[in-house]
């Protein structure tokens, strides 16, 4: 197991780790349980998620673990998974060549929110990216996700830039 830090003061104490293929499951189910999710997560409709539902995050999962650029975390309290963020490392020219850290689908299980694991998750990703080298930590959230806006705001983020995306599929 690969463990990356351990949050302390909680019963069982929280384990942040590189994620495994036999996580994804899990960490899928946990994307799919909000408002969001649900409407684009195979795992959304409660169905146990295998065979064919599951090949295409078994893909992606293969890919982000194969790239040492991009890191999936799982939070772990003892068996449980609790928690999921996937951190990007960015090369980049602009700013003198800066690089920067781009975080990624940052899920607490409904259990275990409000119990200060977001925050933990958040603060390690930017140590992290800092003993890395980037100079930037950036990160997008819905813009109905209003709680998530206070969330990363208290965290020290500004919201200094308009993001936009295009569907491609």
């Amino acid at each position: 197991m690969d463990v990356l830090t351990t949050m302390d003061g909680v019963s069982p104490p929280v384990v942040l780790r590189r994620a495994v293929g036999e996580d994804v499951p899990g960490l899928v189910a946990m994307l799919a349980d909000d408002a969001l999710g649900a409407g684009r997560e195979a795992a959304a409709d409660g169905a146990a998620l295998d065979g064919a539902a599951l090949e295409p995050y078994l893909r992606a999962f293969g890919a982000i673990d194969a790239d040492p650029a991009h890191l999936l975390v799982a939070a772990c309290a003892g068996d449980a998974l609790v928690g999921t963020m996937q951190l990007t490392f960015l090369p980049g020219l602009s700013r003198r060549g800066a690089a920067r850290a781009q975080i990624e689908a940052v899920r607490v299980h409904r259990d275990h929110r409000g119990q200060r694991l977001g925050e933990f998750m958040i603060r390690w990703a930017i140590a992290e990216a800092g003993r890395r080298g980037c100079a930037i930590v950036q990160l997008t959230t819905d813009k109905s996700r209003t709680d998530a806006h206070r969330f990363y705001a208290r965290l020290g983020f500004a919201a200094s830039h308009e993001g936009m995306k295009l569907q491609l599929g």
